[in-house]
Order: C-alpha cells, then sequence, then structure tokens
C-alpha cells in the first residue's frame, strides 16, 4: 500500500507540472520572472516520469516527505502563474513588489524542497539528475535577485490617475500605457474588466480603494482608446464600434466618435450593449460578459453582489430599443445581435434548428443504410471542421460512438468520413477523453493499418491529437499503434509521413514506447528519412532520435545503424535546431562507448562542436560542450596509456627474485 500511495503522488505531482506547462501569455509586468519559473518547473517532469517508472519503487521517507513539500510548492505556484496569465495587467503593476514577493517565497519553497530530495537513493538516469540539478542552481541563482520594474510604467498610471484634464501630456501617457499593457482592442479591454471583476468577487463585495483606482484608470484607457481607433477591426466592429464614415462631422471636417451614455455601456465591458439582458437582481449586462462571468463559477451579481436566485437571462427589449434610437440619432450603425452567444456551451449557441438538424445526422448514422451513414457522416465532418461550437454540441449530442462503429466500414469513402470528424472533434479538448473512453482507439488503429491513404494520414492526425493527453500516450502504445504508424513513416505520402511523424514524436515521450518504437523498425526508416536527398523530413526524423537514443535499445540501434558520420555532418552544416538533435544524439551515443568518440573524431566532429558550443542554441551548447569534454577526457587517457608503454618499452622492468625462483 504505501509503495502505491507513492506511485500516487508522484502522478500527482506530474499532473501539476502537466497544469503548469498549460499555462501561457503571461501578462507584461511579470512575463520574465514567470516564463522562467514555468520553464524550469516543466524540466522537473522527465525526473518524476522516471521516478513513476521506475522498477525500485520504493521511495525512502525522507524524499517522500520532500515530494509531499514539492507537490504544496507546485500548487502555490501553479496558482501563482494562472494569476499571472489571467489576472489583471494593471493591478500587476501597481501592486508588483507585492507580487514579485510572493513570487521569491513560492521558488524558495521550490528550491527547499528540491534540495530534500536525495538522487542518489532514486532510480533515474544521469542525464535526468544533471537536469535537475540545473534547475536547482537557477533557483539558487534567482534567489534574491533584483528584478528589472518598468518605473515608466507605474508611474504613468499614478500620473494618469491623478490627471484631471485632457491635456497632450494625458493623450501620450494613455498612449503609452495602451501599448505596454498591450490593451489595445476590445478583446483585451473585456479580459482586463473580467479580471477587476475577479478581483471585486474574492474581496466579498468591499473592493477597497486600489481596485476602485484600477477600475478609473480602465475606463480612461478605455475611452482614448476607442477614441482614437473609431474604426477597428473585426472585433471592435462585433462590439458596435461605429465604422468607417459613421459618427458626427465636425465644422474643421473631422471626426469624433460620441461618447456612450453610461447606462448603455455594460458594467462589465464597459462596451455599448448589443444584446442587454437582465439578471434576477434587475441589473443589466451584456449576455456574452455574464455569460462568461457565470461560466467561471460565480453566482453573484457583478455590480452588487447581490446572490443571484437562478441563472436565467431576460432580454432587456426596452433598452435593446433605446441604444438603436440613440445609435440613429448619432449617425451610428444600430448594434446587430450575435449569431451566437460566443459561449462554448452547446446549449447557449446552438439553435433548436441546429440542435435538429444534428439529432436527424445522428439517426442517419444509426441507419442501417450505407448511403446514409456516408452522407450523415460527411455532413459531420464539415460541421466539426467549422467552429468550436459545433464540436461541442456533436459530440454532446452522441455522434462519437457512433462515427467510432463506422471506423470499421468496409466502405472507404465512409471510413474516411468518420475518421476525419473524430479528428476534428478531437481538436476540443473535452472531446479528447469522451474519443478514448468510446474504444477508438483500436479502430483507429484498424484505419491506419487497413485504410486508404487519406484515411491513414487522417488516423495518423488523430492520434497525435489524442495523444496530448498524457494518459493517452500509455493507451495508444499499449493497443498497437506504433507498427502501424512507422510504416506509414516508411511508405506514406510527403503529408502521411509528417503526420505520423508527429504522432510518433508524441508518444515516444513517454519512456513506455520507445523500445515498441524501436522494435517496430522505426530507427532504419529515420536513418534513411535523414540521407533522402530533398526527403523534407530531417526536421522529424532527427527530433525522434533525440528521443529514441535514451533508450537503451534506441541507443544500440541508431549506433549499428552507421549513425555517427550522418550525425557530424549535420553538426557541421544542419540548422540550428537540427544541429542541436544530432549532438543530442552523439552525445547518447559516446556514453560510456569509446568506439563511436574515435569514428567521430575521425570523421572531424571537432571543429563543428567548438563552432555550435558557441553559437549555437542553448540545449545545443550544452550538448557540444559535454562532447567536447568526453573527447577531451578520451585524448588525455589515450595520451596517458600511450606514454606508459613508450615508457615500459624504454625501461623494461627486471624481473624479481621472487618470479625468478618461481620459474
Amino acid at each position: 500500500m504505501e509503495e502505491e500511495n507513492g506511485g500516487l503522488a508522484v502522478q500527482s505531482l506530474i499532473e501539476t507540472v502537466n497544469e503548469i506547462a498549460s499555462i501561457s501569455d503571461y501578462r507584461c509586468a511579470v512575463k520574465k520572472q514567470y516564463c522562467n519559473l514555468a520553464r524550469r518547473l516543466k524540466l522537473l517532469t522527465p525526473m518524476l516520469e522516471e521516478i513513476r517508472d521506475s522498477k525500485d519503487s520504493i521511495i525512502p521517507q525522507q524524499t517522500r516527505k520532500a515530494l509531499v513539500s514539492l507537490k504544496q510548492a507546485l500548487d502555490s505556484a501553479k496558482d501563482l502563474l494562472k494569476f499571472g496569465s489571467e489576472g489583471s495587467k494593471i493591478y500587476m503593476v501597481l501592486e508588483r513588489e507585492q507580487i514579485m514577493n510572493k513570487y521569491h517565497e513560492v521558488t524558495a519553497k521550490l528550491e527547499q524542497a528540491l534540495s530534500g530530495i536525495s538522487y542518489e537513493s532514486l532510480d533515474i538516469s544521469d542525464e535526468v539528475k544533471e537536469q535537475v540539478e540545473l534547475v536547482l542552481s537557477q533557483f539558487r541563482r534567482a534567489k534574491g535577485r533584483a528584478d528589472d520594474t518598468d518605473v515608466e510604467l507605474y508611474e504613468d498610471l499614478l500620473s494618469l490617475y491623478n490627471q484631471t484634464d485632457d491635456s497632450a501630456k494625458d493623450l501620450a501617457v494613455l498612449r503609452r500605457l495602451s501599448e505596454k499593457l498591450q490593451l489595445l482592442g476590445i478583446a483585451d479591454l473585456t479580459q482586463e474588466s473580467l479580471a477587476l471583476h475577479e478581483m471585486v468577487a474574492a474581496t466579498g463585495g468591499d473592493p477597497g480603494e486600489n481596485i476602485e483606482k484600477m477600475s478609473m484608470l480602465l475606463k480612461k484607457i478605455k475611452d482614448f482608446v476607442q477614441t482614437e481607433n473609431p474604426n477597428l477591426d473585426a472585433p471592435a466592429r462585433e462590439k458596435n464600434l461605429p465604422p468607417s464614415g459613421s459618427g458626427q462631422a465636425f465644422a474643421d471636417g473631422s471626426h469624433k466618435t460620441p461618447v456612450i451614455p453610461d447606462d448603455f455601456r455594460c458594467p462589465i465591458s464597459l462596451e455599448l450593449m448589443k444584446d442587454p439582458v437582465i439578471v434576477s437582481t434587475g441589473q443589466t449586462y451584456e449576455r456574452y460578459c455574464i455569460e462568461k462571468w457565470l461560466e467561471a463559477g460565480h453566482d453573484t451579481c457583478p455590480k452588487t453582489l447581490q446572490k443571484l436566485t437562478s441563472a436565467a437571462l431576460t432580454p432587456n427589449y426596452v433598452l435593446r430599443s433605446l441604444i438603436a434610437q440613440w445609435c440613429e440619432a448619432n449617425g451610428i450603425e444600430p448594434p446587430k445581435r450575435p449569431s451566437s452567444s460566443g459561449s462554448n456551451k452547446t446549449v447557449s449557441t446552438c439553435s433548436p434548428a441546429e440542435r435538429t438538424k444534428t439529432e436527424i445526422l445522428l439517426h442517419k448514422l444509426a441507419s442501417g443504410s450505407l448511403e446514409d451513414q456516408r452522407s450523415a457522416a460527411g455532413e459531420i465532418r464539415l460541421l466539426a471542421k467549422r467552429n468550436a461550437d459545433n464540436r461541442v454540441a456533436i459530440a454532446e449530442a452522441g455522434a462519437i460512438p457512433l462515427l467510432v462503429g463506422l471506423l470499421s466500414t468496409p466502405d472507404s469513402r465512409t471510413q474516411e468520413h468518420a475518421i476525419t470528424a473524430l479528428l476534428n472533434l478531437s481538436i476540443c479538448e473535452e472531446n479528447k477523453g469522451s474519443i478514448v473512453s468510446a474504444g477508438a482507439v483500436p479502430g483507429i488503429v484498424h484505419v491506419l493499418k487497413k485504410g486508404s491513404m487519406e484515411a491513414r494520414e487522417n488516423a495518423a492526425a488523430t492520434l497525435f491529437s489524442l495523444s496530448v493527453v498524457d494518459e493517452n500516450k500509455v493507451t495508444i502504445g499499449s493497443l498497437g499503434a506504433i507498427p502501424p504508424l512507422v510504416t506509414l513513416l516508411s511508405e506514406g505520402t510527403q503529408r502521411g509521413k509528417k503526420d505520423a511523424a508527429t504522432a510518433l514524436f508524441n508518444l515516444c515521450i513517454y519512456q513506455g514506447n520507445k523500445g515498441k518504437a524501436v522494435r517496430a523498425g522505426v530507427v532504419p526508416t529515420l536513418m534513411r528519412l535523414l540521407t533522402e536527398t530533398g526527403g523534407g523530413m530531417i526536421d522529424e526524423a532527427l527530433a525522434i532520435l533525440a528521443i529514441l537514443a535514451s533508450h537503451p535499445e534506441g541507443k544500440a540501434i541508431i549506433g549499428a545503424a552507421e549513425a555517427v558520420p550522418v550525425l557530424v555532418e549535420v553538426i557541421r552544416n544542419g540548422s540550428p535546431r537540427n544541429r542541436e538533435n544530432a549532438a543530442a544524439v552523439l552525445v547518447h551515443l559516446c556514453s560510456g562507448d569509446q568506439k563511436h568518440l574515435v569514428e567521430a573524431q575521425e570523421h572531424g566532429v571537432m571543429g563543428p562542436l567548438v563552432d555550435l558550443a558557441q553559437n549555437g542554441t542553448d540545449r545545443g551548447k550544452r550538448k557540444a560542450q559535454q562532447l567536447l569534454e568526453r573527447i577531451s577526457r578520451f585524448v588525455e587517457q589515450q595520451k596517458h596509456t600511450q606514454a606508459q608503454i613508450e615508457a615500459h618499452i624504454q625501461h623494461p622492468q627486471p624481473p624479481t627474485m621472487a618470479n625468478s625462483g618461481d620459474s
């Protein structure tokens, strides 16, 4: 039971790191620090996977305690990074000192937890140990380091808050702020408004002076952006800004957007409402904005913070009519209601007619008529390609099991439609698990083996899409997908080879799939692709080889395939990424094998390695340095051995008395 709990704890750590890896687009005020933190934490994944997959499943008590501390530190880091991605941009500038104190507190916890792990007692590879040591050293170096602060950005915000007039200086400040904070379009401004409302909700309805200050600053920036850009592109027009040529003309010939009455603005987005709806507290909001608020899990009114008695939204027809009259009076095109609310939930985006159409298509899929099945699968394929809302709606209607059933149909066109529809549906994250749970993988493998070339290509692309989820990598590998992917990589069209390569690369990130790929014969195929003139697969081949070389079977097969001359040539003349991967493969081959080291030297690797160590990517530089150090040690050993031999020849030792007596 103790071993099982240890495995579960490590799996929980892996899942947390994966969640961290999915966070992106950090706010400019914290971008550098948060990107570095996320990058370092991603480097822990190989260690955690090796601990989880280790045959020696007993984790020492001290290390178990350290892993518990690491989980707590990772949870804190996840919350910190999530706020850095979704939080208010204005808040992060004004409260940067507080935020950076929290950042240093989290990194200190991570360093302490990692330092408590006894790496020597764990069954992990030397390369992974080196990687973790690198992460630890980076945390230690970052401790107490002074962070660069954009003083001008902070002072501009304070200056804007204290300004009361619309001077030219004030406009220059507003322009700088909108650019630096990347509040340039309606979507950016709405997101910032929602972030501030989240903070108000978190205070329990008492926002405090700081948040009120931030709301006022956002309103000034928003008014400036709309005045400066009355003809924003599509996203802005969706928010009903006047089109080019509209607005009131002044005596000097200029055009100025009229000020929108506050009652016509959504309290969340501060934009002119196009589909106003009333919530249970009597407040009115733009439908899209309040739906986003409710989807985030809130059950309060954003403006009053009163608890909502229901989630019902009632159209405010009177206000919509008043807004339309105001627009006409000011020469602005009246706002048009959106065709969908923008929500990702099927119930709020699909009309009854669309749902009826989907149900009709599903009845055809379930019918015994081959012609009906073919046409329905083709229509679903196109609908699923069109947009995210369709993908959710089709899945929720129950199409996935029916499509999976058609993967084994003898009709090639129906099979192509079914696999392509599943590929399009798998783009939606929620659908990936549903597709695998419906037992799709054996059917996809069947198509990969027996289908038309188009169907095989799309089957490979579907496996790649599904394998983005880590647990699916294990399932796909265990159900026999790797051998037919290797076959497609060898004999497919250019597109087929690319699809197969990306799927294999993703699957082989999981240690247990590397041996399967090697035994399926992927290495000879990759070596052929690597040396084909104009084949266009060098990038993919090297990337996969770099992963497989870390596996004992992979290393042996790559070494036996006479890879060294090819790798040296890539290090000499390849692209930066390919030089890096070629060096990575060579590091593994030369680890504990002097034969490959000698062969690399004979093919003139020293010069290209020196150049890579100076001018390559960061990883390329590290790999080149490792190889140069190994070659240097090997040369010194050779010299020492040669010197001993020569000394022995010149001054042979006379036999000892004991030896003479024995003879």
